[in-house]
């Protein structure tokens, strides 16, 4: 009997060592994604900068993957280039993204000028984090082709969930050494006092950014070591005389993605449940200083909680839907659970730190529940040589949620809080005595969970479309 020749992905050591490998870099791009949310407060007392300049910068991170369509673009060139060079050049972006976000936040002096109407520093800020940006959602994109490549007919839905764990240690990380890392590096330098820059002691705000810059040039190397692994797996699959895909990619298979009910459902729901949890990670530690009176400086501890449970949760999920199936069904729970918790962060009552931490713990469910299920059945969903590109055009139509949500979030609270508004005019007009009122999150709560409700109803027709297409989605991933 003649032997089956294996490919470099059978052994089991050397595809979850390239799943280790390329998280490095992901798990520096989350950190670096959300560094800035325990640093809202700082923001405000050291750079005077408004709810509404906070949510134009968050609301960056879609900028030049929306408008420019750069996800799109990433996308073709990821199935047109192949995984080496995307992962290589979108590593290579992330870093510069940065180091012009590093440089902004470190020279509070482009505060006294504006730039299109925007305060200076946070509009090169924001063109920092919109160039990062691209760079981290085609590394995503990038990451997923990799490990769908590798474990294909494995343990797909676990490795994914591994990844996404490994990630959200980055926004643990995130969540809760910003605020130490500003004060232990505090330092004299210019900070805006009634709208002049004086030289103060105060905490280092760029020092947080500086690490995760550091962290992402680690990625950035690392990747060199994965390219090596993939030359390896690429001439196994030779010797062995498997192929990926039947033909290669055709720009004409963007058409047969968009003609796809199935691919919308999950863009849709792909969109509605980040833009309920990510924007919320943004105003999270605020949120705890408002309404749940904490200081700033353990803030950040509790929305720490909701990656730390994913870390454990998003693996066991993925590992579920590997041999149990059920992927649809854990969609819908998910979004059920972001409808509960944004609906009692909205209500006026139970302010006590620990219904925080439980109501944080609950939507860390969530995050491990919907993606361990979601991403996985995309491949069910879209031919492999069509993924890069499918990938991308998930990421792009949930970039408008990120890009958009964010500054809505903005907005509201500033519009639902005038009083806050008009302590910090009296503040910067030199008015002593003042004292500044406490935010009320009740409408960006209901926004959120509208958003969820939403997800609810498309996670609901996802799993109809599935019965009526048999995509497999409720049946398990390992082949037997």
């Amino acid at each position: 009997m003649e032997q089956i020749k294996k490919t470099l992905r059978d052994s089991a050591t050397a595809r979850w060592s390239a799943l280790a490998i390329i998280s490095i870099t992901m798990f520096a791009g989350y950190f670096l994604t959300d560094v800035m949310s325990p640093l809202k407060p700082m923001l405000e007392e050291e750079f005077a900068w408004s709810s509404t300049n906070y949510g134009l910068f968050t609301s960056s991170y879609g900028w030049f993957n929306v408008f420019f369509g750069m996800l799109i673009v990433g996308g073709i060139i990821l199935d047109k280039m192949g995984m080496r060079f995307t992962g290589l050049l979108s590593s290579g972006i992330m870093v510069l993204g940065a180091g012009i976000k590093f440089w902004a936040i470190s020279n509070p002096t482009l505060l006294t000028d504006t730039t299109f109407g925007i305060h200076t520093q946070v509009f090169w800020a924001s063109i920092g984090f919109a160039i990062f940006a691209v760079g981290v959602e085609v590394s995503g994109i990038t990451v997923s082709k990799i490990i769908v490549k590798w474990f294909k007919g494995k343990e797909m839905a676990l490795a994914m969930g591994m990844q996404m764990a490994i990630a959200r240690m980055g926004t643990l990380l995130a969540m809760a050494a910003p605020v130490p890392l500003a004060t232990f590096f505090a330092d004299k330098h210019p900070q805006l006092v009634n709208g002049e820059l004086v030289e103060k002691m105060g905490p280092s705000i760029s020092a947080p950014i500086a690490f995760a810059l550091t962290l992402l040039v680690i990625g950035f190397i690392s990747f060199f070591i994965y390219m090596a692994m993939d030359k390896k797996l690429d001439a196994s699959i030779v010797d062995s005389g498997e192929t990926d895909s039947d033909e290669p990619f055709k720009f004409s298979d963007i058409f047969s993605i968009v003609k796809n009910k199935g691919f919308w459902l999950i863009a849709v729901l792909c969109v509605l449940f980040y833009s309920s949890v990510f924007p919320f990670i943004k105003y999270a530690a605020d949120l705890m200083v408002n309404k749940y009176g904490l200081s700033q400086n353990v803030a950040g501890l509790i929305p720490s909680a909701l990656p730390l449970g994913t870390l454990f949760l998003t693996p066991i999920f993925g590992s579920i839907y590997d041999k149990k199936g059920k992927g649809a069904t854990m969609m819908i729970i998910g979004a059920g659970l972001i409808i509960f918790v944004h609906t009692i962060f909205s209500l006026p009552i139970l302010n006590y730190w620990f219904v925080a931490l439980i109501l944080t713990m609950i939507l860390g469910v969530a995050l491990s529940l919907v993606p361990s299920a979601m991403w996985p059945s995309t491949p069910k969903i879209i031919p492999e040589n069509q993924l890069g590109t499918a990938f991308s055009l998930i990421f792009w139509i949930q970039n408008w949620g990120l890009m958009g949500i964010p500054y809505l979030i903005g907005v509201v609270l500033d519009k639902s809080n005038p009083e806050v508004l008009a302590a910090k005019a009296q503040i910067a007009n030199g008015v002593e005595g003042v004292t500044v009122p406490l935010y009320d999150y009740t409408n960006p709560m209901l926004i959120f969970a509208g958003l969820g409700v939403l997800a609810l109803f498309v996670a609901f027709l996802l799993k109809a479309e599935d019965k009526k297409k048999g995509y497999g989605l409720q049946l398990p991933n390992i082949k037997s």
